[in-house]
């Protein structure tokens, strides 16, 4: 067996992590895996919404939210907050991003700062946020994105003076939504703003190199009335496009939930695995996170991070359905910060493998490494051994930074399936070493002169080798992150400013067929000194490859097709009406200006009482609502009824100028009605509508979830509501929300089936 030598290079001054052929010491364990607990911002506060997450060059990991109080009242209201965390277990609370002394000038006194997204750009830290007023822009809706700089993660905070994207009229004395920035720094050499939400969809535009204009005319990426909180990652020669969806804050009726569309390009069009365009009326959107029937409901607003195994970590916000508001002030949704495993699954990333938002320990995302090296400073002398030196970052964060005139190594054993992470610097006019004759292995070099992320493997005589470009953007001065990972016969090498799906290159190559042994890790600088910070070397993360089970309709209970105009047994009617006829294999429902959601309660319903346990409901659906065209709110579907003050509706449904699968729900809280719901699709003509009935085994709370396609064959599972365990629901189809233009509803059939 031939041992494979991984190297890791950054240059123009050479840095080196290799695998020798030599014998060594067996890699050490560490005592016990640490986990986290959602909600991982309880230690410090009752609500942190719209989280950004980064790893700072000082090594701590930063989680920033929007402006809201921290705590239940007395709390002062906070434009924007700061922790901090070494483990994601444990956070300390930091502070403000702004006082009300430091607002930015160019808005209002008044105005809010939400969404911050953040950034390392260009040797320094970038927060984009939305203002909600603006000085030369006084009014409602006249959202825009702002920015400010720091030379730390913790501040402080300059603000630049000026808009990023400026408020954005519609020309009808209205704005569009300017909101919730996210910024890509792409591998095409240009940075990226996206930002928008609802009305007026998402937009993406070019930023000017420094990160605080935008320049050329931005291009729309999602239709309007659908997606807010975009975040995108370059992953595998694929931009994935990643939003929120439904509303945000309806308290204990919030369906907000996170969706995904991918591209070639970093404009668009991103489509889903489908192949339904985010842009289309019948609007595209692969399901990444949905709320699954425990306490969390409302789970989006999200970031994407890796953490140093290289798995992926989604970092969001949820509402508990149990305590939804702040008790004071009255009317904001207590939003506190939750995260999960992010898997990679047939190309399309999922939360927990579809199994959606955890309320149990789970296994903390990987922030330290193995072997002794000591996270967030250079390896103590025990840990790495050889030519370097303790320097000083005298323009960075002012910590300890380990500094290479020649080669070191660790004194311990890296794992098989290897990920090497550091952040690197170089400065002067040196050359970039290469793997040493003779020698298998693998190579990895980041020449700042030839600007090129090199991988190259070597087996004897055969050598495989690829590079990339680097943009003009990259300095060799500045901190970047360099990630190497070996496993599955293949090494990934990936060059990044901020570690959020960001990327200056990365080069990817198979490797010689055969085992690696664990080896020491070698770090080497040839021809000058390198500077080497953060350094993690840890076993690489096994991926989840294969999604939960689904549910599958089994035998069939009842099967209603609709025959005869009597219908069949164990029927009933409420509020019944002359125009929906029965018979000739289906059930002919005109639509008509009423509905069963709000106080009015004029539509009307076909139920009946579903068996005890488990069961699948199903039908097929005719609704042609056409497209693009504003017909508030026509629909039909799958009911779910207590009362008419207690129910879930799942329809195909009109929504201003698209069309849409959703699942909603009404309660009665404190005397007032409310409703939310999550976002389905994409919508046909011909529509099957599923729901999956289960029962909590501990409370007996009744669990629905839903379910929707377009050739009854493939199927889209999407988010669970709830109904108390004392109450016995009734199941049916109903139809209505509004009579123009004339449309009528067909439902082939109704069954329900055992769930297999």
């Amino acid at each position: 067996m031939i041992p494979v030598r991984r190297t890791f290079l950054a240059g123009i001054a050479a840095v080196v992590l290799a695998l020798p052929a030599t014998a060594a010491a067996a890699t050490a364990e560490p005592a016990a895996d640490p986990v986290t607990q959602n909600p991982i911002s309880s230690e410090f506060s009752d609500t942190y919404a719209d989280p950004a997450v980064i790893r700072g060059k000082d090594g701590w990991w930063y989680l920033y939210a929007t402006s809201d109080p921290l705590h239940e009242a007395p709390s002062e209201f906070g434009l924007m907050h700061i922790a901090r965390s070494r483990d994601f277990a444990d956070w300390e609370y930091l502070g403000t991003v702004f006082e009300e002394a430091d607002r930015p000038a160019w808005s209002t006194s008044t105005s809010f700062y939400w969404a911050p997204d953040i950034r390392y750009v260009d040797g320094q830290y970038v927060m984009y946020y939305t203002v909600t007023d603006t000085v030369a822009e006084p009014g409602q809706w006249n959202y825009a994105i702002g920015a400010a700089t720091a030379p730390t993660p913790a501040g402080p905070w300059t603000d630049s003076g000026g808009p990023v994207v400026a408020p954005r009229p519609t020309g009808d004395g209205n704005y569009f939504n300017t909101i919730d920035p996210a910024l890509l720094s792409a591998s095409d050499g240009k940075r990226y703003l996206y930002f928008g939400g609802f009305h007026g969809g998402l937009w993406v535009t070019e930023l000017d190199e420094t990160g605080m204009r935008a320049v050329g005319s931005p291009t729309q990426v999602s239709v309007g009335d659908r997606y807010e909180g975009s975040f995108v990652v370059e992953r595998d020669g694929w931009y994935y496009l990643t939003a929120s969806s439904a509303n945000c804050c309806a308290g204990p009726v919030t369906g907000y939930s996170v969706y995904a569309g991918r591209s070639k390009s970093p404009l668009g069009p991103f489509v889903d695995h489908e192949g339904v365009s985010m842009l289309d009326s019948r609007v595209g959107g692969t399901q990444v996170l949905a709320q699954n029937g425990n306490r969390w409901i409302g789970v989006g607003h999200h970031t994407i991070v890796t953490d140093v195994s290289g798995q992926d970590q989604i970092v969001y916000h949820a509402i508990d359905r149990n305590d939804a508001w702040l008790d004071a002030p009255g009317g904001i949704n207590e939003r506190p910060t939750l995260v999960d495993r992010l898997d990679w699954i047939d190309g399309w990333p999922v939360a927990r493998a579809g199994a959606g938002p955890s309320d149990t320990p789970q296994p903390a995302p990987v922030t330290a490494s193995s072997l002794g090296i000591a996270s967030g400073a250079p390896a103590s002398n025990a840990a790495l051994v050889g030519d370097w030196t303790a320097g000083t970052d005298a323009t960075g964060d002012g910590g300890d930074v380990a500094v290479l005139s020649g080669e070191a190594r660790t004194a311990r054993s890296a794992p098989k399936d290897v990920r090497v992470e550091a952040d690197v610097r170089v400065s002067g006019d040196v050359t970039v070493g290469v793997a040493r004759s003779g020698r298998n292995g693998v190579t990895v070099t980041v020449d700042a002169a030839d600007r090129t992320l090199t991988v190259t493997s070597t087996q004897g005589r055969s050598v495989e080798s690829d590079s990339a470009p680097l943009p003009s953007r990259y300095d060799g001065d500045e901190w970047t992150a360099l990630s190497v990972e070996v496993r599955d016969g293949r090494a990934v090498a990936r060059l990044a400013e901020s570690r959020l799906g960001d990327a200056d290159a990365e080069v990817a190559v198979d490797l010689p067929r055969g085992a690696a042994k664990p080896r020491p890790v070698t770090l080497a600088a040839s021809g000058g000194e390198a500077q080497v910070d953060n350094l993690t070397v840890v076993a690489a993360h096994d991926p989840v490859t294969k999604r939960v089970d689904e549910p599958e309709a089994g035998d069939v209970l009842v099967d209603e097709q609709f025959d005869d105009p009597a219908l069949g047994a164990g029927w009933e009617w409420v509020r019944p009406s002359s125009t929906v006829t029965a018979g000739d294999g289906a059930l002919t429902w005109p639509l008509a200006s009423v509905d069963v959601v709000g106080a009015g309660n004029t539509g009307p319903l076909l139920l009946r009482t579903p068996p005890e346990g488990d069961w699948i409901a199903e039908t097929k659906l005719h609704l042609d609502l056409g497209s693009g065209t504003i017909r508030n709110y026509q629909q039909a579907g799958l009911i779910v009824r207590v009362d008419d003050d207690s129910l879930l509706r799942l329809g195909d449904v009109a929504i201003w100028g698209t069309r849409q699968v959703e699942f909603g729900k009404e309660l009665k809280e404190n005397g007032a009605l409310r409703w939310g719901a999550h976002l389905g699709g994409p919508v046909a003509s011909t529509m099957w509508l599923r729901l999956h009935h289960t029962t909590d085994p501990e409370t007996g709370e009744h669990q629905y979830r839903s379910a929707s396609s377009r050739d009854g064959e493939t199927w889209r599972w999407g988010a669970t509501w709830t109904l108390p365990a004392d109450t016995s629901p009734q199941i049916g189809v109903y139809a209505g929300g509004g009579a123009t233009p004339a449309t009528v509803a067909t439902f082939d059939w109704f069954r329900l089936s055992e769930v297999r």
